[in-house]
Parts: structure tokens; C-alpha cells; sequence
């Protein structure tokens, strides 16, 4: 794999972990002040963003030098 794909992984990787997280502490605040956090929903929604982030990298990432 060249160095390209590499960096690109990495950092689609990072921003996908730093989206999970997000969107994680974003659904349990906002259950926990509704007063019960739904688990499944916070994990599933949690994991979609992770996704989504995924493929929202495929259309660039900036931290990625294309030269």
C-alpha cells in the first residue's frame, strides 16, 4: 500500500473515531437529561455517524497532501 492510502486511512480513521465519540457524549447527555440513556440507540447512532464519516472522507480529507 503507498503512503498515500496510508495517510488517508489514518486519517479517516481518526476523524471516524473523533465523529463516534461526538455523536456518543451528544446522545447520552441529551437522554441522560430526558432521564435514561437508551443504550442500543446510543450505539447505533453512534456507529452510523462513524460510517458516515467514512464516507464523507472519500470526497477528500485535508489533512491528506494529494501530491
Amino acid at each position: 500500500m503507498n503512503s498515500y492510502w496510508e495517510n488517508w486511512l489514518r486519517a479517516a480513521a481518526i476523524r471516524a473515531l473523533k465523529t463516534v465519540a461526538q455523536t456518543a457524549a451528544a446522545t447520552v447527555g441529551t437522554a441522560a437529561a430526558m432521564g435514561e440513556v437508551n443504550w442500543p440507540l446510543t450505539v447505533s447512532a453512534a456507529a452510523l455517524a462513524g460510517v458516515l464519516s467514512l464516507l464523507t472522507s472519500v470526497a477528500g480529507l485535508p489533512e491528506v497532501d494529494n501530491g
